[in-house]
């Protein structure tokens, strides 16, 4: 049964994963708020949002977990070739709302988002207070690919990415996996699987294994990095 929260609830009033009786695609819980606490709390917890405009706010953690440990990102060959070429510019946090703008833009094969309003604005919120971060691929003045995620600790949770030139979206998320690789960050969590990450070195791990690692890496007490250092050390 999924929990139902309440705006009044605590934070962290999410339920315990290890007692939740287990829906097949990873609900555990329907409402409550997108406050920066709350995004927090389940964040820590193993727990994203994602819903569609018309829904209730639906809180997730599938099991297997789709993962990639940052000293493990697989390269092939042509994407190798494309990274010595250097393509595209590389910036961090120049143009978070703008990348955001591109995920949520209509794809090819659907006019679907799940990046509501609401939740575009929880995570501007995010960024502004140094807890969501986004990486950008330039060609000149055009951002043609771009990631943004969460960091708590030693974890990046990966929310979305967009590309519309070849291969920068790939390029984006292999360089950010160096960068947090440089930095001693343990993963990257990519929430969802796909073939398109599984290329790049993403694993399946078990959620029980998820949590484990989250509560050694990203504790309620665990400080904020700082984001640009990380980069500023790979990137000059």
């Amino acid at each position: 049964m999924v929990s139902w929260l309440s705006p009044a609830d605590p934070p962290e009033a999410f339920p315990d994963l290890g007692n939740h009786g287990e829906d097949p695609e990873g609900l555990v819980a329907a409402g409550g708020d997108l406050t920066t606490a709350r995004l927090i709390a389940a964040y820590q917890r193993g727990i994203f949002p994602w819903y569609e405009e018309g829904q209730p706010i639906l809180w997730w953690s599938p099991d297997p977990r789709c993962v990639i440990y940052p000293n493990s990102v697989h390269i092939p060959r042509r994407l190798a070739r494309t990274l010595r070429q250097k393509p595209f510019a590389l910036t961090t946090n120049r143009a978070f709302t703008n990348v955001i703008d591109a995920c949520a833009a209509p794809r090819r094969y659907t006019d679907a988002t799940w990046i509501t309003a609401e939740m575009r604005s929880a995570y501007v919120r995010l960024h502004d207070q140094g807890h969501a971060h986004s990486i950008e691929a330039w060609q000149g003045r055009h951002l043609v690919g771009g990631i943004y995620g969460v960091v708590l600790g030693k974890v990046f949770f990966g929310e979305s990415m967009f590309s519309v030139a070849r291969d920068a979206s790939k390029v984006v998320l292999v360089s950010l996996a160096q960068a947090l690789a440089s930095a001693g960050f343990h993963c990257l969590d990519c929430q969802l699987p796909s073939p398109h990450l599984f290329t790049l070195g993403a694993k399946l791990i078990p959620r029980d294994q998820f949590l484990a690692e989250l509560a050694e890496h990203c504790p309620p007490d665990a400080e904020v990095p700082d984001w640009q250092a990380i980069f500023r050390s790979v990137w000059g």
